[in-house]
């Protein structure tokens, strides 16, 4: 089976790499062109793009996908199947190339969290399961057939970048099984119920900011569902402060809403009902940092309040 592979973030290489390991032909890996990144505005390539390099793979980086050069260039290929993990959306001509169809694998159980950055969503809304699955392409994005779901329960502890990791793997075992199937001619799907569908759209900067006035449970689900990056953030004296891990307790607060309390060599973050434990955080222009370490460097003697004038 000729397979061409899409995507471009580090999530989708395990994928990639079960696919050549299992011996499947992979004619192109479609991802996308290298971008401008960091202080210094350097072109770096993504993660994916890497890994195709270090396997000898062929890679294609079209700027548009509707682009008529790069459409004749996938049919030339004559691929069996497209799988697609995390890149962008394909347009109908794109996506109808293959005899078997595209098929895409995505990090949540569907019709749940549609979009581009489900994995960040539910942490952010406190979700105690996710999974992958895989499905059929349609016009509508996320809304095609499901073909396989694997359920991965979520930790107390787990943040985005333990979480990210979990559904990689998994993604990947599903990637395999589906290919599996569909080479076999083994194959159901099951419609998606659009009634209990739900969205899981793009992180933007002012998702990021923490309210303090909110509860505790929420605040600390957002600083998980944000770590490591982009990161939830905070003002501390005028400067942005981003809020990495964070740790429930049972203590009332005491103080207003953002309002910093040293005890016992840890520090605490008021909010409008319990107090905050803060484990891990990263000032502006400073490397991320243990609390304690973050104590020892501040005057005992001042009042600090996140966002507080």
């Amino acid at each position: 089976m000729r397979i061409i592979f899409m995507g471009s973030p580090g999530f989708a290489i395990p994928s990639l790499k079960i696919l050549l390991e299992n011996k499947y032909t992979i004619p192109a890996v479609v991802t996308t062109p290298d971008r401008k990144q960091g202080r210094g505005l350097q072109y770096k390539c993504c993660e994916l793009k890497q890994f195709a390099q270090d396997n000898g793979l062929r890679i294609s980086e079209p700027e548009f996908l509707n682009d008529d050069k790069f459409i004749e260039e996938l049919k030339s290929l004559n691929p069996d199947l497209f799988i697609v993990v995390a890149f962008r959306i394909l347009p109908e001509r794109v996506y109808k190339i293959p005899r078997y169809g595209s098929v895409n694998i995505h990090a949540s159980l569907l019709p749940k969290y549609r979009g581009a950055a489900p994995i960040n969503h539910v942490l952010i809304n406190g979700e105690k399961e996710t999974g992958v699955t895989s499905f059929y392409l349609e016009k509508k994005v996320d809304t095609g057939n499901i073909i396989l779901q694997k359920k991965i329960l979520i930790e107390d502890d787990d943040n985005f970048d333990t979480l990210h990791d979990k559904l990689s793997e998994a993604g990947a075992e599903i990637c395999l099984e589906t290919v599996k199937m569909i080479q076999s001619g083994n194959i159901t799907t099951m419609t998606q119920d659009d009634s209990i569908s739900s969205n899981a759209p793009k992180i933007y900067k002012e998702d990021c900011e923490i309210n303090w006035n909110k509860n505790a449970e929420p605040i600390h689900n957002l600083v998980r569902g944000l770590s490591s990056v982009p990161g939830a953030y905070t003002k501390l004296e005028g400067k942005s402060t981003k809020i990495l891990r964070t740790a429930l307790t049972n203590i009332n607060s005491t103080g207003k809403p953002g309002e910093l309390t040293i005890e016992n060599r840890k520090l605490y973050v008021n909010t409008s009902d319990k107090m905050l434990d803060i484990l891990e955080l990263q000032p502006e222009g400073k490397k991320k940092m243990r609390a304690i370490d973050f104590i020892n460097g501040i005057d005992k003697t001042k009042k600090y309040c996140f966002f507080c004038k």
